[in-house]
């Protein structure tokens, strides 16, 4: 497999995941120029922007750690514009969750981040 197919590939095992821990998927893969969010969903009154990190080992190091300042900047960026293009109101209650999977193991990291 590509590293395409394999980002598809756990992007569906977190949004399974995500669904049966009361999350509601509303968009997957959402892409603009600005830049790319892996999910989209609703949960516990928020709005949430979730990004997907998969490692199959930590020689690389740890899945979260991928997420750096320049990424969360444009998850952020991309995020706004989701809300202008949606016509989401202003006062949307809105975070950003980071799913991480280790191997075989799923957890989500909630309000992982501000908005930047």
């Amino acid at each position: 497999m590509n590293k395409r197919e394999v980002g598809t590939k756990f992007e569906q095992s977190a949004a399974d995941y995500l669904e049966k821990n009361g999350y509601h998927i509303l968009e997957k893969n959402f892409r603009c120029r600005i830049g790319e969010i892996d999910l989209i969903a609703k949960s516990e009154g928020y709005l949430c922007f979730i990004e997907v990190k998969f490692r199959s080992n930590t020689h690389t190091g740890f899945p979260g750690e991928a997420i750096t300042p320049r990424k969360m900047m444009k998850i952020t960026r991309t995020a706004e514009y989701f809300l202008m293009i949606n016509q989401f109101p202003s006062e949307t209650a809105c975070r950003f969750d980071v799913v991480v999977i280790l191997e075989d193991q799923i957890s989500v990291i909630k309000n992982a981040f501000d908005a930047v």
